[in-house]
């Protein structure tokens, strides 16, 4: 497929864009088992299923979520993904301590709170090393997301 860089002009000709929502992010894992184990952990909305002996749909929904992760096997371009490739995946939380403090006793390694102007991150990586960030906006920082 051939695109073109498009001048300004141009887009004032362009239809107006649809809404968008994201429900679906491929998380590639080398051990479906061993990805399903970890995941229980953290994310209470599981869905397993299996469409054929070599086709296998794991999704978790993050609580309060309308975003889910997936992986599987036989699922093409997604499960031929290089398993740990995915970094810094976002779960945004009310309450950093409470979140951290959650994913410990659970048993995940979870880094230190580190305070980024105000905007707070901790890290965590699931077994093939995808990574994750717990991320809290303080109360002086206005979130893109509370707007």
């Amino acid at each position: 497929m051939e695109s073109k860089e498009l001048t300004m002009s141009d887009t004032n000709d362009l239809p107006e864009l649809v809404k968008m929502d994201l429900q679906l992010v491929p998380v590639p894992v080398s051990n479906v088992d061993r990805a399903i184990e970890f995941y229980d952990k953290i994310f209470e909305d599981k869905h397993d299923t299996r469409i054929s002996d070599a086709m296998r749909v794991v999704q978790f929904t993050p609580k309060g979520s309308g975003c889910a992760i997936v992986f599987g096997t036989g699922m093409g371009e997604l499960t031929d993904m290089v398993p740990g490739s995915v970094k810094g995946l976002h779960l945004v939380v009310e309450d950093m301590d409470k979140a951290r403090q959650s994913l410990i006793a659970r048993g995940v390694d979870v880094g230190e709170v580190q305070d980024m102007g105000g905007v707070l991150y901790a890290w965590f990586s699931d077994p093939d090393g995808n990574t994750w960030a717990l991320q809290y906006w303080s109360d002086h920082v206005v979130s893109p997301v509370s707007n």
